[in-house]
């Protein structure tokens, strides 16, 4: 059976990407994340051009790697305001700040000129994944 592919817009980003109908469940895996997170679960998540994690400090992001994007899902605990809006062929996400990572360090600047530096995220597996996406 062929697979009915799906064009998806990254807002922010100006681009377009392909998914498959399967793909667009973005909601879904963003509630996955969140819930590992709560019960202080690290995870890291591929999905499609998207990387999801949580921590056992329960904090849950999800990152563009491509832009260096970032969205704060939940943060010691707390869900944290976000915006996404996805519709069955795409979807749109209001990103909050951009990401480096060096060495075992994840800085985030926010949009708002905040700038945080944060330890102990699971930066090894963060990698494996983005190198994953990109290859």
């Amino acid at each position: 059976m062929k697979k009915k592919k799906i064009k998806m817009k990254v807002q922010k980003t100006r681009k377009m990407k392909v998914l498959s109908q399967e793909q667009i469940k973005l909601h879904r895996e963003i509630e996955y994340i969140i819930k590992r997170a709560e019960e202080c679960d690290s995870r890291v998540v591929s999905f499609g051009p998207l990387i999801l994690f949580s921590t056992q400090t329960s904090d849950a992001w999800v990152l563009d790697p491509q832009d260096e994007l970032a969205l704060c899902l939940l943060k010691d605990g707390a869900r944290q305001h976000f915006s996404i809006l996805e519709t069955p062929t795409n979807f749109s996400i209001d990103w909050q700040a951009k990401y480096e990572i060096i060495d075992h360090r994840m800085i985030f600047y926010w949009n708002d000129g905040r700038i945080k530096e944060i330890i102990g995220y699971p930066v090894k597996e963060i990698i494996k994944s983005i190198t994953n996406c990109s290859t």
